[in-house]
């Protein structure tokens, strides 16, 4: 018999507790890049470690010999994900959701929210696409988008608060630039956006995974992050966080057999939507993807990522100031602000005189992996990738 998903769920070499600094060399082991590449691009798309293709590998198994014979087992492990998305915020298990990306946990907010003609939402200039267009494409609905704009690389939130009015429904934005890398500091945004009765929407998809959120402590009213960046999980299973206390303000959508309480009950047709943020999964679920997902998550959380500490997030920021200093001495202009709590795993820096496109060309050719984003190289490295991952980088830039 093939061996269940959650079997390889909560594969983890060494218990942090014991040496934390071991479980972040244990981090390196599972990643099967690690050595083959160098990889630099978590802000795009993540590798996937070692427990997690496993996961993957048994669920397939699984799939192919016993196929509904599992099913039961499936469900239970999707709750089970629940649980570690939901500990990883703060947050309980009936405020999670699972959305295939976060663009669709945008989508339940803008299109979900009770507009009125006049209202408006207020947000950065230099936001990611999926944080702008289901916003703007509330024009038609009498909304209103605000979009500020960023003259700098840390945003001026006395700017971002200017716009807002007495119509203003919403403040959005991204925890992290996708760009420059510069991080906010939310717990102020969501402090003085409630101050003024504006709620929050938390893009995190650019620091979910390494800096810790409590969202008990830091009252984001929403918030949505795929997995495929810093979690270190597949495309197509991503996490939608909503305040219980706004459950009943969406409107659901998508709705669908698995919307209702009685979701298994198909002769019995009555709405009477789940009473948790569950409703927002109207069909059947990506099994697979929430199997791998959750096997990122214990990894993640057995290396010391919690809602309240990261031992993760010190070690990004140990790589990335430590990139940095090698790419200033080989003559890199670096864009992205590296002072103070704004840093983050992203730095984004020009070499002067070098084509951009054709540096990162070569760069891939010798298995070097970062990415090019508006007129700059950028660099993303997780907690696995170390100093001879930046030494490989530097002697490619430098014989470009």
């Amino acid at each position: 018999m093939a061996r269940g998903p959650g079997a390889f769920a909560g594969t983890v070499i060494v218990n942090r507790h014991e040496n934390p600094s071991l479980a972040l060399q244990a981090l390196r082991q599972q990643m099967p890049i690690a050595g083959k590449a160098a990889y630099f691009d978590h802000a795009a798309v993540s590798p996937l470690p070692e427990p997690t293709r496993q996961a993957v590998r048994a669920w397939v198994d699984q799939a192919a010999c016993q196929a509904v014979l599992s099913w039961n087992e499936w469900a239970g492990n999707v709750e089970k994900v629940r649980d570690q998305a939901a500990s990883m915020l703060g947050a309980t298990a009936e405020e999670i959701a699972f959305v295939p990306n976060t663009s669709s946990g945008i989508e339940l907010v803008a299109e979900g929210f009770p507009w009125q003609d006049g209202d408006n939402v207020v947000t950065l200039a230099n936001e990611f696409p999926s944080n702008l267009y289901p916003w703007m494409n509330l024009e038609d609905r009498g909304v209103e988008t605000r979009r500020v704009p960023v003259d700098a690389i840390a945003p001026d939130l006395d700017r971002l608060l200017e716009a807002c009015d007495d119509r203003t429904r919403l403040i959005t934005v991204s925890w992290i630039s996708f760009c420059t890398g510069w991080r906010l500091d939310i717990a102020s945004i969501v402090e003085q956006a409630h101050r003024r009765g504006i709620l929050v929407f938390l893009d995190a998809i650019q620091g979910l995974g390494v800096f810790p959120l409590d969202v008990q402590s830091v009252e984001v009213d929403f918030l949505a992050a795929d997995g495929h960046k810093w979690l270190l999980a597949p495309e197509g299973a991503g996490i939608f966080y909503l305040r219980r206390e706004h459950l009943q303000l969406l409107r659901p959508l998508g709705a669908g057999w698995n919307s209702v309480e009685h979701a298994n009950q198909f002769d019995r047709i009555e709405w009477r939507p789940r009473g948790t943020a569950a409703r927002y999964e109207g069909g059947s679920q990506n099994m697979v993807g929430i199997t791998a997902l959750g096997a990122s998550l214990q990894l993640l959380a057995d290396c010391g990522l919690s809602a309240g500490s990261s031992e993760l997030a010190t070690r990004v920021l140990d790589i990335t100031d430590h990139a940095c200093q090698r790419l200033e001495q080989i003559g890199a202009t670096i864009a992205s602000r590296r002072e103070g709590e704004g840093r983050s795993g992203i730095v984004a820096f020009d070499l002067p005189g070098k084509n951009l496109p054709a540096v990162r060309r070569h760069c891939l050719q010798k298995n070097i992996v970062l990415s090019c984003r508006n007129g700059l190289l950028r660099i993303s490295p997780h907690a696995y990738v170390d100093e001879e991952d930046v030494s490989r980088l530097i002697d490619a830039l430098c014989d470009n």
